[in-house]
């Protein structure tokens, strides 16, 4: 599995260093971190390949309504997302979501997701794939979009003989709605997100027969045209056979490196949460646009 990530990170790379060159003498009004929200759709034949990692390390849970210490427990989660135009009003893109993960338990530290092991307190693997979609169902108003997925799982087992959770092996039926708006002044922007989910199919799954609303919002500012620091709030409400919730807190920023591509760095901080574990999580990305 860990040559499949290597040759996904090389084949980005490859990727953006091409369009990168071709692209270098190119300007524009605006950078592509003002421009190319999650709201924007790609024009036709444009693409958007965005490689994102998450590390969630946590040492507290509230569950039962009891608040208290655990052994720590680290959750990794890379992604590859692709995506392209293909409608001539450029109102739909296509795409497809890779999802890769590496847990530990039992107190490992919270690096120990990056040797990619399997043992009694380890397990890795490429867990779902996802076809989307992404459309613009207003067309007057080009800031408002809604990203369809299904989430497909390719593990049997959500956790192993040993405990170690990886991934849920339900199917998921996601829509997630965008909206963003930018102040006259240009130097800040609110984006908002709503995200729901419908999980089914697996009865020994925790997730199946479960709905999932998921809202957050962010505000950016931009101290130049090739960068942002942005803060965020972001709820989580799970209900069905089983109940769930956290609240999360976070900050960050993004920078434009060139033309095609961007980066991404965010932290945030779960603040409450109910039959959930209490942690924190460490993000950065790529983001390529061409």
């Amino acid at each position: 599995m860990k040559q499949i990530i290597s040759k996904l990170l090389f084949i980005f790379i490859l990727m953006i260093t091409l369009n990168s060159y071709g692209q270098e003498n190119i300007e524009s009004d605006k950078s592509n971190i003002q421009t190319y929200t999650p709201s924007k759709l790609l024009d036709k034949g444009q693409w958007d390949v965005k490689f994102f990692n998450n590390l969630y390390t946590e040492t507290k849970g509230n569950y039962n309504g009891v608040k208290g210490d655990k052994l720590r427990e680290n959750y990794f989660t890379s992604t590859l997302d692709i995506f392209t135009g293909i409608s001539d009003t450029n109102r739909l893109n296509i795409g497809l979501l890779l999802e890769y993960r590496s847990n530990t338990n039992g107190g490992k530290s919270a690096t120990s997701v990056f040797g990619f092991e399997d043992d009694v307190n380890s397990r890795n693997g490429l867990s779902s794939f996802a076809p989307a979609l992404k459309w613009q169902p207003i067309e007057s108003i080009g800031n408002f979009s809604i990203q369809s997925a299904f989430h497909i799982p390719i593990i049997s087992e959500e956790s192993d003989t040993n405990e170690v959770y990886l991934d849920q092996t339900a199917y998921t039926f996601q829509n997630r709605f965008f909206y963003d708006y930018t102040f006259n002044s240009g130097d800040w922007q609110l984006f908002t997100e709503l995200n729901t989910e419908y999980n089914f199919g697996d009865d020994t799954s925790f997730a199946n027969k479960t709905f999932v609303l998921a809202p957050g919002v962010f505000m950016s500012y931009f101290p130049s045209d090739k960068s942002t620091i942005l803060g965020f709030v972001q709820h989580y409400q799970r209900f069905g056979d089983f109940s769930q919730d956290f609240t999360s807190l976070g900050f960050g920023g993004k920078y434009q490196l060139n033309q095609t591509l961007n980066l991404e760095v965010l932290y945030s901080k779960f603040v409450r949460g109910n039959e959930t574990g209490l942690g924190q999580s460490f993000n950065i990305g790529l983001r390529a646009l061409f």
